[in-house]
């Protein structure tokens, strides 16, 4: 997370953002004057090539999400097996030289940034998990029906994101580091898609974040222009987008077409009438947006990735293996395993890279990222194994997903149970 100087000319052929990118600047000679650089298409017959691997929730808009155990082989996620989550066809970039966004709102002077302006600024990485509101909901819907997309365990990823912090970017309309409150009254930073949804009827999408946020240096918010060293792909916000660490991802906003500096949060769908979370009292007949804030950080999280939902294994010493994660930039305290249903519990070790020892806060850990966490167990007979994490400010997970339902699915972080079958035949 030190600045660095700014890479070399990226347009070299080392990935499809940057083929994309190089693409984009040859073609958009011709057009000059005529596009903007970039737009929302109307219909999904550009969407971007993906990974036959990935379990599709919904083809248009697409999302998607990779195997459970996938997301173990590697600490860092590699782009193909990332999450997607969209609201609609991914955006086209005509020309790259002509994208800019914009800065207005309660500053004292608007201001065009365009690429070459952000990526003049120091650069910084941060590894950071993002993960969907909704990670989890298949399981929450089993107790009783809720809305939206039928997500598993791997609504979930972790990346190295490349790109400015925001923080430095509003220094360049007169927003001094650690501000809180603009000199005209802003205390929101908003960040508008060129994306366009339903949910909007046909507006951007849009999400906003505290100033206070934005505007400290050690929340580490980003303009991300790249993703594991190599230029954004178009599903995962080419050619620029907003990276919040430690909140969930719905404001963490690709494809940027603007940044407002806002009085009040905002007013979005998105923000005030999705992404809240309820008691399992409210239903689709009593409910009241306007009584639950928007969600921002996610609680402390825990999934076993190395055996399915119902899993058969011969009898003997079995890996159990997973991720967990906790917002706020809070670490992982402890994980705990249980192989006899909750009557007796082990703790797994923990790790982010290999071979190097977890602490949970410490200096070297990265505290945006999530963690891994392994232990060996004698399986001898079926038998249900159970993950439960705590972070580190001692947060726990709830034990029942009936206890934490509501009717939008979202924030399912109960105890993760699978069921194993011990036979000498599964092999």
């Amino acid at each position: 997370m030190h600045p660095r100087s700014p890479s070399p000319d990226p347009h070299m052929d080392r990935s499809e953002g940057m083929r994309e990118e190089a693409h984009h600047r040859h073609q958009g000679a011709h057009h000059i004057g005529s596009r903007p650089g970039l737009t929302a298409p109307s219909d999904y017959s550009q969407e971007p090539p993906r990974h036959p691997s990935l379990q599709i929730n919904s083809k248009e808009p697409f999302n998607a999400e990779p195997k459970r155990s996938a997301l173990i082989a590697s600490y860092v996620t590699p782009s193909d097996f990332f999450y997607k989550r969209n609201h609609g066809p991914i955006p086209i970039v005509e020309d790259i030289d002509r994208y800019c966004v914009v800065i207005s709102g309660l500053v004292e002077q608007s201001k065009q940034l365009f690429m070459n302006d952000i990526r003049k600024l120091p650069k910084y990485n941060v590894t950071a998990t993002l993960q969907c509101a909704g990670n989890r909901r298949t399981a929450m819907s089993k107790t009783r029906t809720v809305k939206g997309v039928g997500w598993d365990v791997s609504a979930i990823g972790n990346a190295v994101w490349g790109g400015a912090k925001l923080a430095d970017v509003l220094e360049l309309v007169g927003i001094p580091k650690l501000t809180s409150v603009t000199q005209f009254g802003g205390k929101h930073v908003e960040f508008v898609s060129i994306d366009r949804c339903k949910e909007e009827n046909g507006g951007p999408y849009k999400a906003s974040i505290p100033l206070s946020q934005a505007a400290n240096p050690e929340a580490d918010v980003l303009l991300a222009y790249e993703m594991n060293g190599e230029i954004l792909n178009r599903d995962h916000g080419y050619p620029l987008r907003v990276i919040v660490p430690g909140v969930i991802g719905a404001r963490s906003v690709k494809w940027l077409e603007a940044i407002n500096i806002i009085a009040e949060e905002c007013q979005g769908f998105f923000m005030q009438k999705d992404y809240k979370m309820f008691p399992p009292s409210v239903n689709w007949d009593n409910i009241d947006w306007s009584t639950r804030r928007p969600q921002m950080d996610f609680p402390v999280q825990c999934v076993i990735c190395s055996l399915e939902d119902v899993s058969t294994v011969k009898p003997g010493k079995v890996k159990i293996s997973g991720y967990a994660a906790s917002g706020g930039g809070r670490g992982i305290e402890r994980v705990d395993v249980s192989v006899d249903g909750g009557k007796t519990w082990m703790e797994a070790s923990r790790f982010q890279k290999k071979d190097i020892h977890y602490i949970s806060d410490d200096a070297n850990s990265e505290k945006w990222a999530w963690v891994l966490f392994e232990i060996t167990a004698d399986i001898l007979h079926s038998t249900e194994i159970i993950a439960k994490a705590v972070d580190s400010a001692g947060n726990v997970q709830p034990e029942k997903v009936e206890d934490i339902w509501n009717l939008r699915g979202i924030l399912n972080t109960s105890w993760h149970r699978v069921q194993v079958q011990a036979s000498h035949s599964s092999l």
